[in-house]
């Protein structure tokens, strides 16, 4: 019998579809079935590949193909539906098909010739019976009760629900109701949170409320623990999964319903590699599988809003919140001309200490942590830059350290200006450590956690730090936008955003819509229980129009401003784009790289495709590299997957391999 040939795609390192045989006198290779994982030569390497399809004939002479050196698996690991959303998201974000299915699999089954199924310590993982009950639910409302009965109309059909609810409406209640009913019908449920940070929190609301085999897939667990959870999951062991981004892969042999907490949030984009976006992936894997997707947020992305309103998801509201609890009040504090300590206006520090006498818990927000974002000698003017990015050095004074937020590097606190031998350096602006050393000066006797990168990077410190918020054990909460997502604190009554002029005019314009979701998913942390709550931003443009329509009218009515606006100038949801990135260690020479793909791009008259740039990029130097970027937009996605399509071919077979380049379909982020 002739030798079988196979098509096979490399999880790292090789674009291209292979053609190999699988020979009979070395294997018995009837059953052999795209799906299954093999072990092939690769010059002078032996990789793992995925097997994509049996081929008749292959375009290359029989002889000159390579023999598989040997089957992985028995049987596919992935289910039919999963190596058809794999297929789709390679073609969407124009990445390699191998890369792309390396995502779909634990490390331990991606990078070694091993058994199936993952070796692990059971002790390291909680699996209970299936045996399932729910318990402790709450009565609904009206509008949660419509919502639940709206979804569970949905159970085994795709349809993509946005549940929108303002910040403690009992979203989650929801989610719990309806993973009882996907229980009940014995399939599973997959969760997907925004961070990692939540995990702890979200794994005991659902402890609490069902007794089945609950798994946990992301990036900060132990890897055979992650293979397990991957196992139980796909196997059916698992009745509910809770994960961040990478889980919307994870292989389920019955899955019931799909549910994205905070569907908003910048995290569920992938910023490197495959740039996809989680919250689209899992939307587009439940209408292969057929169930309902709910997306969570009282603060939706434009484009959910926009799909909402033109009729393509169906729009749930949730428009009161749950129990007792009201709406906070809020106060604009115009800081022009006024004395700041730390960026703390007078006005700000007397509310602070009103709620901090009636016993309240107060949240303070400032998105910059370290002591200060600069450090400047007074003497001739030198500034601490770093070496390989376009960014200045901060300051984190407890370590002593001069820090990069972008490459990570780091250095000693000098005691002289390296420049003039002065010692006048003096911190410029202020970060998170310096905000809590002014407030342990105003408030000595008051207990203070800060939450930010720096103070959570032990394991469980963010479990232990919201544990120990939640039981009093401090009155001032200070944090970055880690402590402003998805959090259940019902003592705090004063929240406060230090400064919120940067996201007003932003060059991105995406900056409004963010800082209107960060003003209200902070504002949802205030007044959550029985005590009103009040909410304080602290701006030199106190008039200005959208803030105070977002003040005034709320989100929805903000959003729409903002929507019609997108809409006038054909900006994403109205609008479709790509954004082209280069980088090299030499400068200018991405610049020039662009230019000559715009150019490409002009000479095959692409009309329906508007090439804006070639740029640098807003950061240009990071981490060593030299960065440009060029922005492809389209009236229509069909056109600019057609000229992404032609590009990419261009990009693979003359890009110099000085220069690394990608494809960022739908981008979020420009820097």
């Amino acid at each position: 019998m002739p030798p079988k040939i196979i098509q096979v795609a490399i999880f790292t390192g090789f674009s291209k579809l292979l053609d190999y045989i699988v020979v009979e006198e070395t294997f018995h290779f009837e059953n052999i079935a795209p799906g299954m994982r093999v072990q092939i030569p690769l010059g002078t390497r032996s990789v793992i590949g995925i097997c994509t399809a049996i081929l008749l004939q292959s375009t290359l002479a029989i002889e000159r193909l390579k023999a598989v050196e040997a089957i992985l698996d028995a049987a596919p690991l992935l289910p039919a539906s999963i190596m058809q959303l794999i297929t789709w998201v390679s073609q969407y974000y124009h990445y390699p098909l191998g890369e792309t299915y390396a995502h779909a699999y634990p490390n331990e089954l991606r990078k070694k010739a091993q058994s199936s199924k993952p070796r692990v310590d059971k002790k390291k993982i909680n699996i209970k019976p299936n045996n399932f009950s729910n318990k402790n639910f709450l009565a609904l409302n009206e509008a949660q009760a419509f919502a639940v009965a709206s979804i569970k109309k949905a159970l085994s059909n795709f349809q993509v629900f946005l549940l929108d609810g303002i910040t403690g409406s009992g979203k989650t209640e929801v989610y719990m109701h309806m993973i009882s009913y996907a229980l009940e019908r014995n399939t599973q449920a997959l969760v997907l949170i925004p961070e990692i940070g939540l995990t702890p929190q979200t794994i005991a609301r659902f402890e609490s409320r069902f007794d089945v085999p609950i798994v946990i897939l992301h990036s900060g667990i132990n890897a055979s623990v992650r293979a397990l959870a991957w196992e139980n999951a796909r196997t059916g062991k698992a009745a509910i999964i809770i994960g961040t981004r990478s889980a919307s892969f994870t292989p389920l042999k019955n899955p019931g319903i799909f549910i994205i907490d905070e569907e908003h949030d910048l995290s569920f984009k992938q910023q490197d590699g495959l740039r996809y976006s989680a919250r689209d992936l899992l939307i587009k894997r439940a209408s292969i599988e057929k169930v309902p997707v709910i997306l969570g947020s009282a603060t939706p992305s434009l484009e959910t809003l926009h799909n909402a309103l033109s009729k393509k998801y169906t729009h749930l509201q949730l428009p009161v919140r749950a129990g007792e609890a009201k709406p906070p009040t809020f106060t604009i504090i115009d800081v022009r001309h006024k004395k700041l300590e730390a960026g703390l206006s007078a006005q700000l520090l007397s509310r602070l200490t009103t709620h901090l006498n009636n016993n309240r818990q107060v949240l303070l927000f400032l998105n910059r942590r370290g002591f200060a974002p600069v450090l400047m000698c007074y003497g001739c003017g030198w500034v601490a830059n770093c070496t390989r990015c376009d960014a200045r050095l901060t300051l984190h004074f407890v370590k002593q350290q001069l820090r990069c937020h972008h490459c990570h590097a780091n250095t000693k606190l000098p005691n002289v200006c390296p420049s003039c031998q002065a010692p006048e350096l003096k911190p410029l602006g202020v970060g998170t450590e310096r905000l809590e050393q002014v407030l342990k000066g105003h408030f000595e006797n008051i207990p203070i956690i800060r939450v930010d990168r720096d103070t959570t990077t032990k394991k469980d410190a963010m479990h232990k730090v919201i544990e120990q918020i939640q039981k009093g054990g401090a009155q001032i909460l200070l944090g970055t936008q880690m402590l402003a997502k998805g959090h259940h604190f019902p003592n705090i009554t004063l929240a406060a955003i230090i400064d919120i002029d940067a996201a007003l005019y932003g060059i991105d314009f995406r900056n409004l819509e963010r800082l209107g979701q960060l003003i209200t998913q902070i504002a949802g942390r205030a007044g959550r229980a029985e005590f009103l709550g009040e909410v304080i931003l602290q701006t030199c443009h106190p008039e200005h129009a959208l803030l105070n329509l977002l003040l005034k009218k709320g989100y929805y009515n903000f959003a729409r401003q903002l929507l019609n606006e997108r809409e006038q100038s054909q900006l994403p949801p109205f609008g479709f784009q790509a954004l082209i990135r280069a980088e090299s260690k030499q400068p200018a020479k991405a610049l020039n790289f662009l230019q000559q793909i715009k150019e490409y791009l002009l000479s095959e008259k692409m009309m329906s495709l508007k090439v804006l740039g070639p740029a640098p990029a807003p950061m240009v130097k990071r981490i060593g590299y030299h960065r440009a970027q060029l922005l492809l937009e389209s009236n229509t996605r069909a056109s600019l997957h057609q000229g992404l399509k032609i590009l990419r071919a261009e990009l693979e077979c003359h890009a110099p391999s000085s220069i690394r380049w990608s494809i960022d379909v739908d981008p979020i982020e420009m820097l």
